[in-house]
């Protein structure tokens, strides 16, 4: 995959209905200011990060951290969901990023981040090996797993994961330097009509 493939894909991360953009903001400044947080000296949790509201949610971190064993394995489920994301469907990288952050109050940054990771990896890994069977099937009459679908596929879901966290400073930045950018004219459309005869 070019580069310039992977940058239109970190634009189609906006090209998405109003109502996921809506729901994509505000969780990609919670997931960006949790994964910045780990850079303090105190390393903030995921319901840390939202203490400026004011909110009591020390019940719900504890509540959390007390069923560490089974919010942990939201973090696998949040890695699988980050593999099913594709173009036209970006929502499971919305619902995995969501998981990893639930995991990440009951397990902790590093688990809950690494675990999703893997879980992703080895399932790639897995479809990959899959795909060696079938890398010479001619796809007419039947579904075929093939690793430069595979390999597509991977990176396509990577990329559109990785930069849910950049959405929200990405669209702030965006609105905040279009009043002094100056677009090129666009190229008018052709229009094949026939011309009208003048009638006398």
């Amino acid at each position: 995959m070019t580069r310039a493939e992977i940058v239109r894909l970190a634009r189609c991360v906006v090209r998405r209905p109003r109502w996921q953009l809506v729901l994509a903001v505000p969780l990609s400044a919670w997931t960006l200011a949790w994964v910045l947080g780990q850079l303090a000296d105190t390393p903030l949790t995921p319901l840390g990060v939202l203490d400026w509201t004011g909110i009591p949610l020390d019940a719900a971190s504890l509540w959390a951290q007390e069923r560490r064993g089974v919010l942990g394995w939201l973090a696998t489920l949040g890695g699988l969901s980050w593999a099913a994301t594709t173009e036209q469907g970006q929502l499971p990288a919305l619902a995995g990023w969501f998981a990893v952050l639930i995991a990440g109050e009951a397990a902790g940054y590093e688990h809950a981040v690494q675990r999703a990771m893997l879980s992703m990896v080895v399932f790639l890994v897995v479809l990959a090996a899959v795909s060696l069977t079938g890398r010479r099937a001619f796809v007419v009459d039947r579904v075929a797993v093939m690793p430069k679908d595979v390999m597509r596929a991977g990176i396509t879901a990577a990329v559109l994961t990785a930069v849910v966290p950049l959405i929200a400073p990405g669209l702030a930045l965006t609105r905040l330097i279009r009043p002094y950018v100056t677009k090129p004219p666009r190229p008018l459309r052709r229009v094949d009509a026939p011309l009208l005869r003048e009638t006398g």
